[in-house]
């Protein structure tokens, strides 16, 4: 039996549909996508992985991104140079194998190869994510802000994490 973890990939585009699957089963975390908005933003992407045959997925992208995320450009707003997580998923089946923290580590070695030092992210306040926010303070990251969006509907928090060449 072979117990090697799937591999990490690059995104592709024949990965979009079962992407825009998984994406979409996780809105309420994430936010729908429609197919031409995703198409869009993996354009737009700084990196872009899957791991398996989609077991996981992560998006993100550098702060010269065309992306209007309130998110992201709350980071812009106050960063001159960083890597925003968009999102990071992992299918219901595939959890427990350690696929996202596999896949920060394959970012944060991207990042680094690629002379950034800043990671950044947001998590749901509310509705509340208690395990992405131990997740996240697991890998290093810390608040650095937060705020409330969508016309009231959500509120989140901002995190960031230095990274050391």
């Amino acid at each position: 039996m072979n117990t090697a973890p799937a591999p990490i990939s690059q995104v592709a585009a024949e990965d979009e549909a079962a992407i825009l699957a998984l994406n979409n089963e996780h809105a309420a975390e994430l936010s729908w996508l429609e197919p031409e908005r995703l198409s869009f933003l993996l354009g737009q992407a700084f990196y872009a992985r899957r791991i398996g045959d989609l077991e996981a997925f992560i998006m993100t992208f550098d702060q010269d991104a065309g992306y209007d995320s309130p998110n992201f450009l709350w980071f812009r707003e106050r960063y001159e140079r960083f890597v925003y997580v968009d999102r990071v998923v992992v299918a219901a089946y595939a959890r427990g194998r350690g696929h996202a923290r596999r896949l920060y580590e394959d970012l944060f070695e991207t990042v680094t190869r690629a002379g950034h030092t800043l990671v950044t992210c947001e998590v749901n306040l509310d509705p509340p994510n208690p395990a992405s926010d131990a997740f996240h303070a697991a890998l290093g990251f810390a608040e650095v802000g937060d705020a409330v969006i969508h016309g009231g509907k959500k509120a989140v928090r901002y995190y960031a994490r230095q990274i050391i060449a």
